[in-house]
C-alpha cells in the first residue's frame, strides 16, 4: 500500500491552478478541439519552457540553460 504524503500531489495541484488562472478563466473557445490545442500550446510554450522555477533559482529552463551551458 503506497504511502500518504500530502506533497505527492503538490505539482500537478500547482499546474492545475496556474493553467486555470493564467488561460482557462481569461479564454473561451468554441469548439473542444480548440481548447485542447490551447492548452496544450500554453503547457508546451509557456508553462514548460518559459515559467520561473524556484528550484533554478527563479529562473525559467531556457535562460538557466543558456547561464549552464
Amino acid at each position: 500500500m503506497p504511502t500518504n504524503n500530502i506533497m505527492d500531489n503538490a505539482m500537478a495541484e500547482s499546474l492545475f491552478a496556474t493553467l486555470e488562472c493564467e488561460l482557462i478563466d481569461r479564454c473561451t473557445w468554441k469548439t473542444h478541439t480548440e481548447a485542447r490545442l490551447a492548452i496544450f500550446t500554453w503547457i508546451e510554450a509557456w508553462y514548460n519552457l518559459q515559467r520561473r522555477h524556484s528550484s533554478l533559482g527563479q529562473l525559467s529552463p531556457i535562460n538557466f540553460e543558456k547561464l549552464n551551458v
